[in-house]
């Protein structure tokens, strides 16, 4: 840590003769930098917008990835006629939706929500399909045999087995968003860590908007962390 600010400091120092915006990124204006916004209150407010609308959009992904990969993985007819529809859809970047995104639901949240759904879905859907690919067909074959009706052999087999599957599509879902989130929310919204990184340009605040994309990098982090401990495997009990 103390080595990659002394390279921070030596750079900016160094070149801050060739630009006005590097000498703002020296190491030592960023506490000024930071009490600024914490006085505006732009890192808690606009934080919490950006993962508001993140776990909106991950909630959208959700329900509509999981019943997605159970279908694929679960009927070849399907998984054949939608794989090619599929895989096109996994291949277009999620922010090339950004204009139509803008045209159909206005400025503000819905887009933003929107292109984070668009980002998250296609990981939770084909790791809940590999899910059920991977599925041992004697547990599903006792099941029926026992009388399990397909819900009951959803709820009992299906679904416990898939949900290391589904923990990592969420995952990795969740890291893609976060990427994702910050040039959705330079789409017009007055809101959220990627708007204030405008807005700190656009002031000519470029400490400001350093310190922005150091508490983007950090809540990242943040994030997968907690996702990581959210989402593991629960300990059998002695």
């Amino acid at each position: 840590m103390l080595v990659t600010v002394a390279v921070w400091w030596a750079f900016t120092h160094a070149a801050a003769g060739a630009s006005t915006m590097i000498a703002a990124f020296q190491p030592e204006r960023m506490p000024g930098a930071v009490a600024s916004l914490f006085e505006r209150g732009v890192v808690v407010q606009d934080g919490l917008t950006s993962l508001w609308r993140l776990l909106c959009g991950l909630g959208v992904a959700t329900g509509l990835g999981v019943p997605l990969g159970l279908l694929i993985g679960s009927y070849r007819r399907f998984r054949w006629t939608s794989a090619p529809v599929v895989q096109f859809l996994r291949m277009v970047s999620p922010l090339s939706w950004a204009p139509v995104a803008v045209a159909l639901l206005g400025v503000g949240n819905a887009p933003v929500i929107f292109l984070v759904a668009a980002a998250a879905v296609w990981p939770i859907t084909m790791n809940t399909a590999a899910g059920v690919a991977a599925l041992d067909p004697l547990h599903l074959r006792v099941a029926e045999t026992l009388g399990a009706t397909p819900a009951e052999r959803l709820r009992t087999v299906v679904l416990p087995s898939i949900r290391p599957f589904v923990m990592t599509g969420v995952r990795l879902a969740l890291g893609i968003s976060w990427v994702v989130i910050v040039p959705a929310e330079m789409l017009g919204v007055s809101s959220g860590l990627g708007y204030e990184i405008l807005n700190a340009r656009d002031r000519l605040a470029y400490d400001e908007m350093l310190v922005v994309i150091l508490v983007i990098g950090l809540l990242g982090m943040a994030l997968d962390g907690l996702a990581q401990w959210l989402l593991r495997e629960p300990r059998p009990r002695r």
